[in-house]
């Protein structure tokens, strides 16, 4: 189960929601653009800036976020819960556009900056989990989610050709918050 509570301020004040589905639409719920702190127990959700899981977005994964940061603060509009088995992630990095040239299987967090793959991947194959795909090092810069069995052929469809530099598997979450 996958639980978000969205507060209008930072450090959980102001009036809060709950939400344990889907909702693509927060003006559906008079919520619009006013989230600015965050609590999620059990499964990861994805915050969107713009309706229908849309434009920018941010990944919440258990625990508490007293503030989601500058460029979302009051500018997120849907909220999206992985359903994906988080368990076990594995994902397969291609070096070339479909699937070709050398290929590498990821199984957790791991930084390419420092060795020979660095900003050279163009496709990949998710067997298993949900993955955040980081343009730098650090977590930042364009970032992509490879949901599980997703294949995709070619990273220039989502302008990602030749940056990727960190990924990450989404934590499941204990729901023991």
């Amino acid at each position: 189960m996958g639980k978000i509570i969205i507060y209008e301020h930072a450090n959980f004040q102001g009036l809060s929601r709950e939400f344990t589905t889907n909702i693509s639409n927060l003006k559906d719920a008079d919520w619009n653009d006013v989230v600015s702190s965050v609590k999620v127990i059990g499964r990861p959700w994805v915050a969107y800036e713009h309706e229908n899981y849309g434009g920018k977005f941010l990944v919440f994964e258990e625990g508490e976020h007293s503030f989601v940061g500058k460029d979302m603060n009051d500018k997120i509009s849907s909220l999206q819960v992985i359903t994906e088995n988080l368990h076990n992630p594995q994902i397969t990095l291609y070096e070339h556009i479909d699937y070709q040239g050398k290929s590498r299987i990821i199984k957790e967090a791991t930084n390419l900056a420092g060795g020979h793959h660095n900003d050279m991947m163009s496709s990949h194959k998710v067997q298993r989990g949900v993955w955040l795909l980081c343009e730098h090092s650090d977590g930042s810069g364009m970032q992509y989610l490879a949901r599980e069995h997703e294949h995709l052929p070619n990273y220039k469809a989502i302008d990602f050709n030749d940056k990727l530099s960190f990924l990450r598997p989404l934590r499941p979450g204990c729901g023991c918050h």
